[in-house]
């Protein structure tokens, strides 16, 4: 048939009414499917619901499109549950054919899931998860992290604790697991560099919520108390601290978790004061925070926290990678390369991008607690630009240590 007959063909066929098939670039293409994993049920609920939050209210935004294309979020409960969490990635994965896993919490939960992101080759993104070794020495080429390393706002802050803050012995406090180890770690790490010395660790395990017998132990001789307690021991650990007697004798400074805006108004006078360091503060003095924080309060009546800002933020760069890669998630090793690639200079938090690891070069601000228009909240005190996880270190020379543990650096100071 030649080009005229085909066309005389196409003609009569319209005349007659029959419709003609659209292109195939033009039909429209099934939806981005995003499995979550939160902790939606027990101590960590609030931190699980403000995950949800953040992450449901960019695409909201954004019209609930990723990349050009629909998007369905399954949001599953993980109950902060390792068991849990790995069988609803499984499900995602085999019941679900999703295009990719967002969320979780945990630093030990983290470590369980990298291996399933391998073992199902499948994009993993941590918003939260700041298991120090995901982008150290144990990364994969499936997980990208996009919140912080554990330990990196304790490199720049333990510094700082020694050199502005003027401390020169610290007790510490922490949860026992993986998260206040790698936290602990980092401050002690440089804290020591410069000239401090921790004197004392006290561990309490994960979900304990009478703190008054470690409290207790607290040696008076310390300068400061270093605290990282999370979940359920940080809903009410402000008044613990107090009610030990230590509030006006020992200044507390800490991890950022326990002075966080997904528990912050639930405190009182007893958390004026708090120091601690981290990439964010609802309180933040920039345009693109005020407006996110403008926006997240009206929807939800409450002050983001950072896992609000690190969700709405990795909804935003799963939407700028899928652009780069034409909406074609399906090419997943193409997507997760384009993941890489993502610069963003206004996130709330601040401007941000991956270093060769995978976790987010960024600001770390020094914050403190204040109470301002009759709310507490975490003023920002000091900022350390681009912040590396490996602080000023050099990647190779850092790697060589041992990953920071209940023993790593040892307490010489004890």
């Amino acid at each position: 048939m030649n080009m005229q007959t085909l066309t005389r063909a196409l003609l009569l066929l319209l005349a007659l009414g029959f419709p003609l098939a659209a292109p195939a670039a033009a039909q429209p293409g099934k939806p981005v499917k995003i499995g979550f994993l939160a902790p939606l049920t027990g101590g960590a609920a609030q931190i699980g619901r403000d995950m949800v939050n953040g992450f449901q209210m960019y695409l909201d935004e954004a019209g609930h499109q990723v990349g050009g294309r629909k998007v369905e979020v399954i949001v599953e409960d993980t109950g902060g549950n390792p068991a849990t969490a790995i069988a609803k990635f499984r499900k995602f994965v085999e019941s679900d054919h999703v295009d990719m896993v967002v969320g979780e919490t945990f630093a030990h939960i983290g470590y369980a899931l990298a291996q399933k992101a391998d073992e199902f080759k499948m994009p993993t993104i941590f918003p939260v998860i700041a298991a120090d070794d995901l982008t150290q020495r144990k990364p994969s080429k499936w997980v990208v992290r996009l919140g912080w390393a554990s330990s990196q706002p304790s490199h720049p802050f333990g510094e700082y604790a020694a050199k502005t803050l003027g401390y020169k012995k610290v007790a510490v406090f922490g949860t026992d697991y993986a998260f206040g180890y790698e936290v602990v770690g980092g401050f002690q790490k440089t804290f020591e560099d410069a000239g401090g010395q921790v004197i004392q660790k006290l561990w309490a395990p994960l979900g304990t919520t009478d703190l008054a017998p470690y409290l207790s132990q607290i040696k008076p001789e310390a300068d400061a108390a270093f605290v990282i307690v999370v979940a359920a021991s940080a809903l009410r650990f402000p008044a613990f601290y107090r009610d030990a007697g230590l509030k006006d004798r020992l200044p507390l400074i800490g991890g950022a978790v326990i002075t966080d805006e997904s528990i912050l108004p639930n405190f009182g006078d007893e958390a004026l004061g708090i120091v601690t360091p981290l990439m964010y503060s609802a309180a933040l003095d920039t345009p693109a925070n005020r407006r996110f924080v403008a926006a997240y309060r009206k929807r939800f009546g409450k002050v983001p926290s950072y896992f609000s800002e690190t969700c709405y933020t990795s909804a935003r760069w799963i939407d700028e990678a899928a652009r780069l890669v034409g909406g074609k998630l399906d090419e997943r090793e193409k997507f997760v390369a384009a993941f890489r690639k993502i610069e963003i200079p206004d996130a709330p938090r601040g401007p941000l991008k991956l270093d060769a690891w995978g976790n987010p070069i960024q600001n770390i601000y020094v914050r403190k607690v204040e109470r301002k228009n009759g709310e507490l909240q975490n003023t920002v005190i000091h900022t350390f630009p681009a912040v590396s996880q490996f602080w000023t270190y050099k990647p190779a020379e850092f790697l060589k240590q041992p990953v920071y543990s209940r023993d790593y650096p040892p307490c010489r100071h004890c």
